[in-house]
């Protein structure tokens, strides 16, 4: 029995007998439950969520109402995929790379250590077949899956002591998911993997030694810098990660096919206003960052040296699974193609107009 029928199965016992499998049905319109890793003050991530649930509600003309559940609301942050899964709820709005347990190609969806910028990704999900991949992966848990947003670039994170050497990081606690935790766990970090709307008691009580979370508008929300001052700006671990909205297959193709290219079409849609919103914000917030004493800072090149080489090891880790390594394979393909055009157009237009400097 695959994956998908053992779940249907499985809910006909469980909650989806209870009647919370299907969208709610009243004079033709319908109610999906949205569930999210995000807690409602989370800048960015969490607007990313509600924008898709109230651009689907009015593009549908009501006849879909998304109510949005923010995490910790119906199900917990990392239990989002198995609610839409099991029926429990009929969407979710995340990262997937909070879902390596259910599958190591979910990785790619997110992000990977040393792997694609935002505009890398577009072009690999869009035109060089991540998004078939993406519909692949999710065939095999009963999921219609969309990227849906994009932080662009994050920050390599917030520490109490500056990191110099690999050794630095020997021993530290610290919260990073995804691949990118993976790597830092080869490197003796003892990683912690915690929602967002936790992490901030958890710097400020001891219970971890530093953060990354996502970059400065959204850390700034966050008051990290209430805790240290010590903030390296360029990461390793997401270059331009991807957010997903993901719909119950069943409940996805019980829909119109109007309304499946609505919600196809706002996810689009959320990707870019997700990623406009995040970088339009955090010049300014690093700016306001930097004037209450926060010290920015770089990795040293031994630092970054030891973060390719255990990325490198966790990348590999997973490649004698045919679909991961297909995905594996597509991703970094299409990285390699991207990246040296757009490093030899838009690259080096930017280095001649910094260089020139009319502005």
């Amino acid at each position: 029995m695959d994956r998908r029928s053992f779940l249907t199965t499985a809910a006909v016992g469980g909650t989806a007998a209870a009647g919370l499998a299907a969208p709610a049905i009243a004079q033709g319109k319908r109610t999906l439950t949205m569930v999210t890793s995000w807690g409602r003050s989370l800048a960015g991530v969490h607007d990313s969520a509600q924008f898709c649930a109230d651009r689907i509600t009015a593009l549908t003309d009501g006849q879909l109402t998304v109510e949005l559940k923010a995490g910790g609301e119906l199900v917990g942050p990392f239990e989002v995929f198995d609610a839409v899964t099991s029926g429990q709820a009929d969407m979710y709005h995340a990262a997937d790379y909070y879902f390596l347990g259910q599958h190591p190609g979910y990785a790619f969806y997110s992000s990977v250590p040393f792997g694609m910028t935002a505009d890398e990704l577009r072009i690999w999900y869009y035109q060089q077949g991540g998004h078939d991949l993406h519909d692949e992966l999710g065939q095999i848990f009963g999921l219609k899956s969309f990227i849906a947003g994009n932080t662009g670039a994050q920050s390599g994170g917030w520490f109490k002591k500056r990191i110099e050497t690999p050794e630095d990081l020997d021993g530290l606690k610290f919260r990073m998911p995804g691949l990118g935790g993976k790597a830092l766990g080869e490197l003796n970090v003892s990683v912690q993997n915690l929602p967002g709307a936790e992490v901030y008691q958890a710097l400020a009580s001891g219970a971890i030694d530093g953060t990354e979370w996502i970059g400065p508008w959204s850390d700034e929300k966050a008051g990290f810098q209430e805790i240290t001052k010590i903030y390296y700006t360029s990461g390793f671990h997401e270059a331009g990660p991807g957010l997903t909205l993901a719909t119950n297959r069943d409940v996805f193709d019980s829909l119109t096919p109007g309304q499946q290219g609505i919600i196809e079409s706002t996810a689009a849609h959320a990707h870019e206003w997700t990623l406009t919103l995040f970088l339009a914000n955090n010049s300014a917030a690093l700016q306001r960052l930097i004037a209450t004493g926060v010290e920015v800072n770089v990795f040293p090149d031994p630092v970054w040296d030891a973060f390719g080489t255990a990325s490198k090891k966790v990348l590999d880790e997973n490649l004698d699974d045919p679909l991961y390594k297909t995905i594996y394979d597509s991703y970094f393909a299409g990285l390699k193609t991207s990246a040296s055009w757009l490093d030899t157009s838009s690259g080096e237009f930017t280095r001649q107009r910094d260089r020139v400097a009319l502005f």
